[in-house]
């Protein structure tokens, strides 16, 4: 998956907070675990119980276009201006992919159900504060509803390969992206509150793993549309997507699979504690928004998952 050379990015859609040195003065609720996916409900639903200061869910301080939560870093800026430097940088191309996931989000919603709203991506190493308190890089990429922005620390994507064993690559690192923003498009529609209404349970059969599926749908979708995602000229950004990349995408959602995670980790499958999915689940739901690049397709909810 290749960016076009001389499509422009805009990275007042992501915030850096890089260098910061991951310490959080002041106490708050410091978050652990690990993994792809669910975080951000788990971090929903702790600040919820606990009467969180910014009142749950919803998408609190919304992004307009153009505008920042968080002053992207003077090398983020200087260094990300075009699809040539998203070729040659993770950071860059981080920038590249929220552009495009955004982008499509917001042509689909148009005018339904109040029109899409921005999220910001705040990438930092080592620990952050959010609107649902404070997390480290053990969490793994996440989305905060109570905030309406998506956490990542890059070093995750080597440890999709160094831990989760998956092969790797842009479209792993775009499959990441469009997930979390999968759940932001759950937390515009509601759904996300819906889950956390019903308490979050886990099992191979609970709202929770619907909820992560349903976003690996969505990812799935972005990816059937990138192509025909620009930039604000209107110039696409990027050139194509293989079918090696869509295997790569397959990879990365298999590697992050509660039956695949557990096994490595405790060397037994503990279904009734899954909150994600199954390897095999995540790959299919994905596919299924690929196929079909219809956020229709994604109803995990009404469907035999």
């Amino acid at each position: 998956m290749t960016f076009n050379d001389d499509a422009s990015l805009d990275t007042s859609q992501v915030g850096d907070q890089r260098g910061g040195g991951g310490g959080f003065p002041g106490g708050g609720i410091a978050i652990g675990g690990g993994g792809l996916g669910i975080v951000g409900l788990i971090i929903y639903l702790i600040v919820s119980a606990l009467g969180g200061s910014e009142g749950g869910g919803g998408v609190q301080s919304p992004l307009q276009p153009g505008q920042t939560g968080a002053v992207p870093a003077e090398e983020l800026t200087s260094s990300c201006r075009t699809g040539a430097d998203a070729n040659a940088r993770d950071d860059c191309r981080i920038v590249g992919y929220v552009n495009s996931v955004q982008d499509y989000w917001e042509r689909a919603f148009g005018s339904s159900n109040g029109g899409y709203t921005p999220a910001q991506t705040i990438i930092f190493s080592g620990g952050v504060r959010t609107g649902c308190g404070n997390a480290t890089s053990a969490v793994g990429p996440f989305y905060c509803p109570t905030d309406g922005r998506v956490y990542m620390d890059l070093g995750f994507f080597d440890e999709l390969s160094t831990r989760f064993g998956a092969r790797g690559g842009p479209l792993a690192q775009a499959y990441v992206v469009a997930h979390e923003y999968g759940h932001h498009v759950q937390n515009l529609l509601g759904t996300s509150d819906r889950v956390g209404r019903a308490g979050g349970q886990s099992g191979p059969d609970s709202p929770s793993v619907r909820l992560e599926l349903q976003a690996d749908c969505y990812a799935g979708v972005w990816a059937k549309n990138a192509t025909g995602t620009t930039d604000a000229q209107g110039r696409p950004l990027f050139r194509s997507i293989t079918e090696e990349d869509i295997k790569v995408a397959l990879d990365a959602a298999a590697a992050v699979g509660d039956d695949r995670i557990q096994e490595r980790s405790q060397g037994r499958v503990d279904p009734e504690s899954w909150t994600h999915g199954s390897a095999a689940q995540r790959q299919k739901w994905f596919t299924t928004g690929f196929q079909s690049g219809s956020p229709r397709s994604c109803d995990t909810f009404s469907s035999d998952i």
